[in-house]
């Protein structure tokens, strides 16, 4: 998948997090790492990537089809990509089963028990069977970081941004 951005332009009042972004990934890029400075809009870059920040100005091609800047259009470009987050925005009410199953089943279609199934695979896979009835207040915070890795991952993206992935990891 080949990812590009140019010109990126995004303010939050006077303050530019983005100012002419520009860059293109090689096709066969396999891991493409933002390094930067704390405020440095790393993760303006990433809300912006995967459309779930508009952009002020400049565009995002994905295998050289524009990003789209309408909702319906942009959430068929959301379902192909995962997500994490700094915070991991795991529903603080819900298990660490429910966190990864209810995404498949609202967002990409999925019957619950195929959900289920899917999520458990991934909790087992990430080391957090034991942990799969837990909430998110009752994990540690890498097996949190755990459980948002396995919600990203159960849909099987063609892309995969993650913000900080390994700022609590304790595998």
């Amino acid at each position: 998948m080949k990812l590009e951005a140019h010109g990126l332009v995004k303010r939050f009042g006077q303050h530019a997090a983005l100012d002419g972004v520009t860059f293109a990934t090689r096709e066969e890029a396999r891991v493409v790492v933002l390094l930067g400075p704390s405020g440095g809009g790393k993760s303006t870059l990433l809300r912006v990537l995967g459309a779930l920040l508009p952009a002020d100005a400049g565009s995002v091609q994905v295998d050289g089809v524009e990003v789209p800047r309408q909702e319906a259009a942009a959430l068929a470009m959301r379902r192909r990509l995962g997500y994490v987050f700094q915070g991991y925005n795991l529903f603080p009410h819900l298990t660490a089963r429910e966190n990864i199953a209810l995404p498949l089943r609202v967002v990409h279609g999925l019957e619950a028990a195929e959900a289920v199934e899917r999520a458990d695979a991934w909790l087992r896979r990430l080391g957090l069977a034991a942990h799969g009835e837990k909430r998110p207040a009752q994990l540690s915070g890498g097996q949190q970081q755990r459980a948002a890795l396995a919600r990203a991952l159960a849909p099987a993206p063609q892309l995969l941004l993650l913000d900080e992935p390994t700022s609590a990891l304790d595998v």
